[in-house]
């Protein structure tokens, strides 16, 4: 089903962009950054909600810290591509923790998963118990980040 944007008139947007930022400023505070009083901000962030533009608010964790020291790109290459083998892969890829991201792609792989671990070690067991028992899979590649440069969530709001 395709997505329908939402028109965004410049304070819809400087408000996305304070969320982004900080998802834990008060209504108050959002009313401040985007010149409004608090009433009429508080409405527009309950209509951006509602609308599905504003779909939840979280906190950032980091992977080391937790305990993640490892990530993986693993791309995946589907026995067939019959509509049920995809639900099914992808109804039991979206059930695995350590799964990230999962993104169905074109080109000569199928799905590329963000997978993290706590070292190679496990990594690895996690590779041969978890993701080569997804059905449908045929072939798999595996990358590891060296380093990361850059990771947000935030989307440009323009």
């Amino acid at each position: 089903m395709p997505y329908i944007a939402i028109n965004l008139d410049a304070v819809d947007k400087a408000l996305l962009m304070a969320l982004q930022a900080d998802g834990r400023a008060t209504v108050g505070e959002l009313a401040e950054r985007v010149s409004l009083s608090t009433s009429p901000c508080w409405r527009r962030v309950k209509n951006l909600e509602d609308a599905g533009v504003i779909e939840g608010y979280h906190a950032r964790l980091s992977r080391q810290r937790v305990g993640y020291g490892v990530t993986g790109f693993v791309q995946l290459q589907m026995e067939n591509h019959t509509p049920e083998a995809a639900e099914a892969f992808e109804r039991e890829v979206v059930a695995l923790h350590q799964v990230l991201s999962c993104h169905n792609l074109s080109g000569r792989y199928d799905y590329q998963l963000e997978v993290v671990a706590s070292d190679l070690e496990s990594f690895a067991d996690y590779l041969r118990t978890r993701i080569r028992a997804l059905p449908g899979v045929r072939e798999i590649s595996t990358s590891f980040s060296l380093k990361e440069v850059k990771r947000s969530l935030a989307l440009p709001v323009q």
